[in-house]
């Protein structure tokens, strides 16, 4: 049986298979795991890649740049949550 609460509007990700996650750096996968948000295999490959293309293969600057990531996703979404006005400056 079916009810109404089983259905939603928003779109049906396709999971990613566990392998993904397994194929990652070390580090790569490590920093997933201590994120403060649900960030995909994806998103995170892509940044990663990306810095270490940037960086010339630097894993401690690839880190920092998905640490720089996510606190900027985090404020962006607390001021969409609490306002323009957070966080309120020091």
């Amino acid at each position: 049986m079916t009810g109404r609460n089983h259905r939603s509007a928003l779109r049906k990700r396709r999971a990613v298979p566990l392998h993904r996650f397994d194929q990652l750096p070390p580090e790569l996968r490590r920093w997933l795991q201590d994120a403060a948000l649900p960030w995909s295999v994806a998103q995170a490959e892509r940044i990663w890649s990306k810095a270490l293309r940037e960086t010339g293969g630097n894993r401690a600057q690839a880190l920092a740049r998905l640490d720089r990531a996510q606190a900027s996703a985090m404020a962006r979404d607390a001021r969409a949550i609490w306002g323009d006005g957070y966080p309120a400056p020091h």
